[in-house]
């Protein structure tokens, strides 16, 4: 705000010593204290436009309306002041006080003119009415820009916002579904290291495979909060429905027993709905992995409608009381996103996981 303030002290300066001078040059001799009291008031109000704009205007009417009367034919400043507050008034006050100001304004030159002479000059009333509508319009006009720029900014600061929060969803899950993983198959390895080599070296290799599929997909997401992308960034999609089958092979390696069922008419959905469907499996499934105990199934159904895919993801587990965490809030907030619909709660037995998405 200091800044603004000093450039409206310096413009004031300005036009009062402008005004000053061709004062002085119109008067045959030296002009009279209340005129020049008069046409200093005429402008140099305008440094506090933006504190105090609707005063600013009122007292360089009144200046020079007095001045029109006491001082005869024209005005030194010729009405700059006037048109710089009108054009602050309408710019930083609501439409109502700015119009109400511009009606006084224009009838305070009406009556200014009509006391100066006998008969009314209608086209210089006219011309001067205009030109303070234009300056009332180019306020008004940069009022709505100013008031669409501050709208653009918080939209933009919104679309970061919910930005931030997608990539934290998936970073979540691609976390905790791959660490489950790990953990889990570390675990076996551990266990029969000594008594089954060979399932031992299957789990670890499993562990090396989540380990890499976790940093591929977190660099894919990191990726995008970078600023200085180079050529050599992974530009490659999400992924979606098309790798489920990897996803579900991947599950299956880390010893969760899985049924995969399709039916309908497959087709390939917009990248945001069929990433979506895809973390939906893999927060199911990794939720099963870790609370439906060691020996559960799980059963993935995918029914492709004609203008609905459902998806059900079931378990027969013991671990269908576990309370809902931030994984299944994440899960019925990036369906509603696309407006679907995803319900989570205990089944006849173990847990199900319910998602319609329009397709």
């Amino acid at each position: 705000m200091r800044r603004p303030l000093l450039v409206d002290v310096l413009l004031a300066a300005l036009f009062t010593g402008l005004t000053l001078a061709t004062l002085y040059g119109w008067s045959t001799g030296p002009p009279s204290v209340a005129l020049i009291v008069l046409a200093v008031l005429s402008v140099a109000p305008i440094a506090l436009r933006q504190v105090a704009p609707v005063l600013t205007l009122a007292v360089i009417a009144a200046a020079l309306g007095v001045a029109g009367l006491v001082g005869g034919e024209g005005f030194p400043s010729g009405g700059i002041g006037l048109l710089v507050a009108m054009f602050s008034v309408a710019m930083l006050r609501p439409r109502s006080v700015a119009a109400l100001c511009l009606g006084a304004t224009v009838a305070l030159l009406m009556v200014t003119w009509v006391a100066q002479r006998d008969e009314m000059a209608w086209p210089q009333v006219m011309q001067s009415g205009l030109v303070l509508v234009g300056a009332w319009a180019l306020g008004e006009a940069t009022r709505r820009w100013s008031r669409r720029a501050e709208l653009a900014a918080a939209e933009a600061a919104r679309a970061v916002a919910e930005e931030r929060v997608r990539i934290a969803r998936e970073l979540h899950d691609v976390v905790a579904h791959h660490m489950s993983v790990i953990t889990l198959q570390a675990g076996l390895a551990e266990f029969v290291v000594d008594t089954d080599p060979p399932t031992a070296k299957a789990a670890m290799a499993t562990v090396g495979d989540a380990g890499r599929d976790a940093m591929l997909e977190m660099r894919r997401l990191l990726d995008v909060l970078r600023i200085d992308h180079d050529d050599e960034a992974d530009l490659r999609p999400q992924p979606g429905l098309e790798l489920l089958p990897d996803l579900v092979a991947r599950m299956r390696d880390a010893g969760l027993a899985i049924e995969l069922a399709v039916t309908g008419e497959s087709r390939p959905l917009p990248p945001g709905p069929d990433l979506c469907a895809y973390r939906t499996v893999q927060e199911s499934l990794t939720n099963v992995l870790k609370h439906a105990g060691p020996d559960a199934q799980a059963r993935v159904a995918l029914d492709y409608g004609e203008d609905t895919l459902t998806m059900r993801i079931s378990d027969d587990g013991v671990g269908g009381s576990f309370q809902a965490g931030h994984g299944i809030r994440g899960m019925r907030e990036r369906a509603a996103l696309y407006g679907g619909v995803l319900s989570a709660g205990p089944a006849i037995t173990g847990f199900e996981v319910l998602l319609r998405l329009p397709a």
